[in-house]
């Protein structure tokens, strides 16, 4: 019987993608560089450095460390100003009371995103009490690396083999399974195809499921 499960955030909480969509698109527009919703999908589970380097690549454009900086600084700043519209109806289809029988039947719970504004956005949300820990993401090496998994897995005292990750992403699932963790996707098949499990949406993540994984 499993007895934690590590959750990513954007996709699988909540969906703040329309939000670094736009403030990565205001970014690359500054930058001449076009880039549409299609693309974004390339920066799911992406840290913040690693998203504006395959903007770069894909715009061929190069430039200082202390530019890309800025930008960063930039683009965090105004997805921080979109998330002020956040609240508890930003939470995906059953999360919360997915979240709350894990609780109360005495599973762990960590979160493992890439956001370093994932306890903000917890909070606004009103499930930041719910999570035992919250992976730093800017203490290991980001996604498709492993790392962030087995820091969430460490965090709550367990074993990976005792846990199950959930991912929406390509780089997560990635993530999950070379942490050797069950990995459960959730969205569209054909990318998150090396899941061990794959759900269609959040509705579908229940009590139930996780108490039956071995």
């Amino acid at each position: 019987m499993k007895k934690g499960v590590i959750f990513d955030l954007d996709g699988v909480i909540v969906d703040t993608a329309p939000f670094h969509y736009l403030a990565w698109k205001e970014t690359a527009d500054k930058l001449g560089i076009e880039i549409d919703e299609e693309f974004n999908e390339n920066l799911k589970g992406i840290d913040r450095y690693n998203s504006l380097q395959k903007i770069l690549e894909f715009g061929n454009v190069a430039l200082e460390e202390e530019e890309k900086e800025r930008l960063m600084k930039e683009k965090n700043d105004r997805y921080l100003e979109l998330l002020e519209k956040l609240n508890k109806e930003s939470i995906l289809p059953g999360i919360e009371s997915f979240i709350s029988e894990l609780k109360k039947n005495g599973y762990k719970l960590a979160l493992a995103s890439a956001s370093k504004n994932a306890p903000l956005i917890l909070k606004k949300t009103g499930l930041y009490e719910y999570f035992d820990n919250i992976a730093e993401p800017g203490s290991v090496r980001a996604k498709p690396f492993p790392d962030i998994f087995l820091k969430g897995a460490e965090l709550l005292g367990l074993e990976v083999s005792e846990c199950v990750g959930i991912e929406d992403s390509y780089a997560g699932i990635q993530a999950i399974n070379d942490a050797d963790i069950f990995s459960i996707g959730i969205g569209d098949f054909e990318i998150l195809s090396d899941a061990d499990l794959n759900l269609k949406s959040t509705d579908f993540l229940t009590l139930e499921l996780i108490n039956n994984i071995v």
